[in-house]
């Protein structure tokens, strides 16, 4: 009789997750967090820490901009190989994956909407940032630059 409940159950059970997401989720807790330059350039953010697992599957898709200082942090807890896609997501986006140190290991600049094509860390990372298309070359961010943030353990002064 257990058996047959939970087998009834199933379906219920399992259908918040076979739906297929068609709006973006709400808006995330944000924090603080602070890429430093080469030069000693400060350039401060308000990121939303996307933390559990559904939240980082839906990250910013369907989002219709990312503001010029905001941004998504997707925390992978531990470091760990990183792959993202842009499925979904209907604005161009820069994604700077992080080493636990919360040096800059990798930056993909410019990826394409709606592309299902992956995007890897090429590495292990703690973290993955999301910043509007063009945020690395406007503000001379580059490979070997350091994000303050507290997941790194140097919270932003």
């Amino acid at each position: 009789m257990h058996r047959r409940t939970l087998l009834a159950l199933l379906p219920t059970l399992a259908a918040p997750a076979a739906r297929a997401q068609t709006g973006p989720q709400p808006k995330l807790p944000e924090e603080p967090l602070v890429i430093v330059t080469r030069d000693g350039t400060r350039h401060a953010f308000r990121v939303e820490m996307a933390i559990d697992p559904q939240q980082q599957m839906v990250g910013l898709m369907f989002r219709p901009e990312v503001k010029p200082d905001e941004g998504m942090l997707f925390d992978w807890g531990t470091p760990r190989e990183s792959a993202m896609w842009m499925r979904n997501t209907i604005t161009s986006l820069d994604m700077l994956f992080i080493a636990a140190d919360g040096r800059i290991h990798r930056i993909a600049e410019r990826t394409v909407p709606h592309s299902l094509a992956t995007i890897e860390s090429r590495g292990p990372v703690r973290a993955t940032l999301e910043l509007a298309a063009g945020t690395a070359e406007r503000l001379g961010i580059r490979v070997g630059d350091r994000v303050e943030q507290r997941i790194f353990g140097n919270a932003p002064r």
